[in-house]
Protein backbone atom coordinates (compact mmCIF):
# COMPACT_ATOMS: atom_id res chain seq x y z
CA UNK A 1 0.00 0.00 0.00
CA UNK A 2 1.94 2.99 -1.21
CA UNK A 3 -0.95 5.46 -1.02
CA UNK A 4 -1.57 7.34 2.21
CA UNK A 5 -4.98 8.96 2.44
CA UNK A 6 -5.47 12.12 4.48
CA UNK A 7 -8.79 13.92 4.92
CA UNK A 8 -8.26 16.47 2.14
CA UNK A 9 -5.46 14.97 0.05
CA UNK A 10 -3.61 11.73 -0.62
CA UNK A 11 0.09 10.92 -0.89
CA UNK A 12 1.77 8.41 -3.17
CA UNK A 13 5.06 7.34 -1.58
CA UNK A 14 6.29 4.26 -3.44
CA UNK A 15 9.26 6.16 -4.93
CA UNK A 16 10.39 7.90 -1.74
CA UNK A 17 13.02 6.48 0.58
CA UNK A 18 11.40 8.16 3.58
CA UNK A 19 7.73 7.24 3.90
CA UNK A 20 5.05 9.24 5.71
CA UNK A 21 5.98 9.28 9.38
CA UNK A 22 4.91 10.94 12.58
CA UNK A 23 7.71 13.52 12.41
CA UNK A 24 6.58 15.09 9.16
CA UNK A 25 2.92 15.10 10.15
CA UNK A 26 3.77 16.64 13.53
CA UNK A 27 5.73 19.45 11.90
CA UNK A 28 3.07 20.08 9.25
CA UNK A 29 0.37 20.34 11.91
CA UNK A 30 2.44 22.21 14.52
CA UNK A 31 4.40 24.83 12.53
CA UNK A 32 3.21 28.26 13.72
CA UNK A 33 1.23 30.25 11.15
CA UNK A 34 0.16 33.21 13.27
CA UNK A 35 2.20 35.52 11.03
CA UNK A 36 -0.21 34.60 8.17
CA UNK A 37 2.53 33.52 5.75
CA UNK A 38 2.21 34.61 2.14
CA UNK A 39 5.18 32.46 1.10
CA UNK A 40 6.33 29.11 2.51
CA UNK A 41 9.39 26.96 1.81
CA UNK A 42 9.75 23.27 2.73
CA UNK A 43 13.41 22.22 2.69
CA UNK A 44 13.78 18.50 1.92
CA UNK A 45 10.24 17.84 0.72
CA UNK A 46 10.28 14.04 0.47
CA UNK A 47 6.70 13.06 -0.39
CA UNK A 48 5.60 16.70 -0.11
CA UNK A 49 3.38 15.98 2.89
CA UNK A 50 4.46 18.99 5.00
CA UNK A 51 3.95 21.46 2.13
CA UNK A 52 0.53 19.91 1.44
CA UNK A 53 -0.49 20.18 5.11
CA UNK A 54 0.54 23.84 5.11
CA UNK A 55 -1.43 24.41 1.90
CA UNK A 56 -4.45 23.05 3.77
CA UNK A 57 -3.78 25.15 6.90
CA UNK A 58 -2.95 28.50 5.29
CA UNK A 59 -3.88 30.86 2.50
CA UNK A 60 -0.23 31.18 1.47
CA UNK A 61 -0.11 31.94 -2.24
CA UNK A 62 3.42 30.65 -2.80
CA UNK A 63 4.39 27.28 -1.33
CA UNK A 64 7.75 26.09 -2.59
CA UNK A 65 9.47 22.82 -1.77
CA UNK A 66 13.03 21.71 -2.33
CA UNK A 67 14.09 18.10 -2.92
CA UNK A 68 17.49 16.81 -4.05
CA UNK A 69 16.57 13.16 -4.67
CA UNK A 70 15.16 12.73 -8.18
CA UNK A 71 12.63 10.00 -7.35
CA UNK A 72 11.31 11.88 -4.33
CA UNK A 73 11.21 15.13 -6.32
CA UNK A 74 9.11 13.54 -9.08
CA UNK A 75 6.80 11.98 -6.52
CA UNK A 76 6.25 15.24 -4.65
CA UNK A 77 5.49 16.99 -7.97
CA UNK A 78 2.82 14.34 -8.68
CA UNK A 79 1.40 14.65 -5.17
CA UNK A 80 1.22 18.45 -5.54
CA UNK A 81 -0.48 18.20 -8.94
CA UNK A 82 -3.06 15.75 -7.63
CA UNK A 83 -3.97 17.93 -4.64
CA UNK A 84 -6.66 20.62 -4.35
CA UNK A 85 -3.93 23.28 -4.08
CA UNK A 86 -1.82 22.47 -7.16
CA UNK A 87 -1.82 26.12 -8.28
CA UNK A 88 -0.02 27.19 -5.07
CA UNK A 89 2.56 24.40 -4.80
CA UNK A 90 5.88 24.15 -6.62
CA UNK A 91 8.81 21.78 -6.14
CA UNK A 92 12.41 22.55 -7.10
CA UNK A 93 14.78 19.70 -7.94
CA UNK A 94 17.95 21.05 -6.34
CA UNK A 95 20.24 20.85 -3.36
CA UNK A 96 20.14 23.52 -0.70
CA UNK A 97 23.52 24.92 -1.75
CA UNK A 98 22.30 25.42 -5.34
CA UNK A 99 19.01 26.92 -4.20
CA UNK A 100 20.60 29.61 -2.05
CA UNK A 101 23.21 30.66 -4.62
CA UNK A 102 20.81 33.12 -6.21
CA UNK A 103 17.92 33.54 -3.79
CA UNK A 104 15.07 35.33 -5.51
CA UNK A 105 12.49 35.14 -2.77
CA UNK A 106 12.12 35.57 0.94
CA UNK A 107 9.79 33.29 2.85
CA UNK A 108 7.47 34.02 5.76
CA UNK A 109 7.61 30.41 6.91
CA UNK A 110 10.42 27.92 6.32
CA UNK A 111 9.94 24.33 7.49
CA UNK A 112 12.23 21.32 7.50
CA UNK A 113 12.14 17.75 8.71
CA UNK A 114 15.86 17.30 8.07
CA UNK A 115 17.77 14.02 7.78
CA UNK A 116 19.42 13.41 11.12
CA UNK A 117 20.91 9.97 11.61
CA UNK A 118 24.41 11.13 12.47
CA UNK A 119 25.56 7.72 13.75
CA UNK A 120 28.05 5.70 11.70
CA UNK A 121 25.37 3.18 10.79
CA UNK A 122 24.48 3.19 7.09
CA UNK A 123 21.59 1.28 5.55
CA UNK A 124 21.76 -0.88 2.44
CA UNK A 125 20.41 1.75 0.06
CA UNK A 126 22.08 5.00 -0.82
CA UNK A 127 18.73 6.69 -1.42
CA UNK A 128 17.50 5.94 2.09
CA UNK A 129 20.83 7.06 3.55
CA UNK A 130 20.55 10.37 1.72
CA UNK A 131 17.12 10.88 3.20
CA UNK A 132 18.15 9.90 6.72
CA UNK A 133 21.68 11.10 7.32
CA UNK A 134 22.72 14.53 8.47
CA UNK A 135 25.74 14.54 6.18
CA UNK A 136 23.26 15.10 3.33
CA UNK A 137 22.18 18.37 4.96
CA UNK A 138 24.11 19.45 8.06
CA UNK A 139 22.15 21.53 10.58
CA UNK A 140 24.49 24.47 10.08
CA UNK A 141 23.74 24.56 6.33
CA UNK A 142 20.03 24.42 7.08
CA UNK A 143 20.18 27.25 9.63
CA UNK A 144 22.37 29.38 7.37
CA UNK A 145 19.85 28.92 4.54
CA UNK A 146 16.96 29.82 6.84
CA UNK A 147 18.75 33.00 7.87
CA UNK A 148 19.34 33.89 4.23
CA UNK A 149 15.82 33.14 3.01
CA UNK A 150 13.64 34.19 5.96
CA UNK A 151 11.64 37.40 5.71
CA UNK A 152 11.97 39.97 8.48
CA UNK A 153 9.02 38.63 10.48
CA UNK A 154 9.38 35.08 9.20
CA UNK A 155 9.31 31.87 11.24
CA UNK A 156 11.65 28.89 10.79
CA UNK A 157 10.25 25.60 12.11
CA UNK A 158 11.99 22.22 12.26
CA UNK A 159 11.71 18.85 13.96
CA UNK A 160 14.97 17.33 15.23
CA UNK A 161 16.10 14.69 17.75
CA UNK A 162 15.75 16.04 21.29
CA UNK A 163 19.40 15.23 21.97
CA UNK A 164 20.37 17.73 19.24
CA UNK A 165 18.19 20.56 20.58
CA UNK A 166 20.86 22.42 22.56
CA UNK A 167 23.36 22.24 19.68
CA UNK A 168 20.74 23.37 17.12
CA UNK A 169 19.68 26.37 19.22
CA UNK A 170 23.32 27.38 19.79
CA UNK A 171 23.95 27.29 16.03
CA UNK A 172 20.75 29.25 15.37
CA UNK A 173 21.80 31.92 17.85
CA UNK A 174 25.00 32.48 15.85
CA UNK A 175 22.75 33.43 12.92
CA UNK A 176 20.57 35.59 15.21
CA UNK A 177 17.62 33.23 15.08
CA UNK A 178 15.94 32.80 18.45
CA UNK A 179 13.33 30.43 19.94
CA UNK A 180 9.71 31.43 19.56
CA UNK A 181 8.25 28.13 20.73
CA UNK A 182 9.59 24.67 21.64
CA UNK A 183 7.53 21.50 21.96
CA UNK A 184 9.27 18.35 23.20
CA UNK A 185 7.70 15.12 22.00
CA UNK A 186 7.38 11.81 23.83
CA UNK A 187 5.85 8.62 22.43
CA UNK A 188 4.18 7.70 25.74
CA UNK A 189 4.16 9.22 29.26
CA UNK A 190 6.91 6.83 30.41
CA UNK A 191 9.29 6.94 27.43
CA UNK A 192 12.10 9.43 27.09
CA UNK A 193 11.75 12.63 25.09
CA UNK A 194 12.45 11.75 21.48
CA UNK A 195 11.96 14.86 19.35
CA UNK A 196 12.01 18.64 19.60
CA UNK A 197 9.72 20.82 17.52
CA UNK A 198 11.42 24.21 17.26
CA UNK A 199 10.08 27.50 15.93
CA UNK A 200 12.63 30.30 15.56
CA UNK A 201 12.46 33.93 14.49
CA UNK A 202 14.69 36.98 14.22
CA UNK A 203 13.14 38.52 17.33
CA UNK A 204 14.44 37.68 20.79
CA UNK A 205 11.55 36.46 22.96
CA UNK A 206 12.43 36.31 26.63
CA UNK A 207 9.37 34.31 27.72
CA UNK A 208 8.97 31.92 24.79
CA UNK A 209 6.73 28.90 25.25
CA UNK A 210 8.20 25.48 26.08
CA UNK A 211 5.73 22.62 26.36
CA UNK A 212 5.50 18.86 25.99
CA UNK A 213 3.44 16.68 23.67
CA UNK A 214 2.76 13.02 24.42
CA UNK A 215 1.51 11.05 21.43
CA UNK A 216 -0.26 8.07 23.01
CA UNK A 217 -1.07 6.68 26.44
CA UNK A 218 -1.16 3.09 25.12
CA UNK A 219 -0.87 1.50 21.68
CA UNK A 220 -3.20 3.48 19.35
CA UNK A 221 -4.78 5.30 22.30
CA UNK A 222 -3.89 8.85 21.36
CA UNK A 223 -3.77 11.73 23.81
CA UNK A 224 -6.30 14.58 23.44
CA UNK A 225 -3.42 16.96 22.62
CA UNK A 226 -2.11 14.79 19.77
CA UNK A 227 -5.65 14.16 18.48
CA UNK A 228 -6.40 17.89 18.54
CA UNK A 229 -3.18 18.65 16.64
CA UNK A 230 -3.70 16.07 13.88
CA UNK A 231 -7.48 15.65 13.60
CA UNK A 232 -7.79 17.89 10.52
CA UNK A 233 -5.48 15.51 8.65
CA UNK A 234 -5.70 11.89 9.76
CA UNK A 235 -8.81 10.06 8.54
CA UNK A 236 -9.39 8.23 11.80
CA UNK A 237 -8.82 11.08 14.26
Amino acid sequence: MSKFQFKQFSIEQDRCAMKIGTDGVLLGAWAPIENHPFSILDIGAGTGVIALMLAQRTNAEQIDALEIDEEAYEQSVDNFENSPWSDRLFCFHAGLDEFIEEPEDEYDLIVSNPPFYTDDFKSATEQRDLARFADAMPFEDLIEAADLLLSENGIFAAIIPFKEEENFLALAKEYELYPLKITRVKGTPTTETKRSLLALSRNIKVDFLIDELIIETARHIYTPEYTSLTKDFYLKM
